[in-house]
């Protein structure tokens, strides 16, 4: 069983930046996929990001358009952890974030199979 525990969130401004991190237990992941979705109120669960081995030390990360050039997602195989940087954010950023784990590589929330319990961040404008 894998555990996620996400952290970071809170309130910025917009045009702020924040920091989420992941840090996971249970089971070495550096085989599978990391991602990052968000839940806004009243909105269905979307696809942020997801970081992926091609092979050997190199990965590969996916990114949902809205968040392109914006935020950049890491992980750090050997803490078993995977992060995302939010620059620039704007007030449609505002939801709660959660991190996930796959065994491939997907933009649809159902194919994750682990789930955090998720961290706020709201922007303000």
């Amino acid at each position: 069983q894998v555990q996620l525990v996400e952290s970071g969130g809170g309130l910025v401004q917009a045009g702020g930046s924040l920091r989420l991190s992941c840090a996971a237990s249970g089971r070495t992941l550096s085989n599978y996929v990391m991602g990052w979705f968000r839940q806004a109120p009243g909105k269905e669960r979307e696809f942020v990001a997801a970081i992926r081995r091609m092979s050997g030390s190199i990965y590969y990360a996916y990114y949902a358009d809205s968040v392109k050039g914006r935020f950049t997602i890491s992980r750090d195989n050997a803490k078993n952890t995977v992060s995302l940087q939010m620059n620039k954010l704007k007030p449609d950023d505002t939801a709660v974030y959660y991190c996930a784990v796959a065994p491939q590589h997907s933009q649809r929330a159902d194919q994750y199979d682990y789930w955090g319990q998720g961290t706020q961040v709201t922007v303000s404008s």
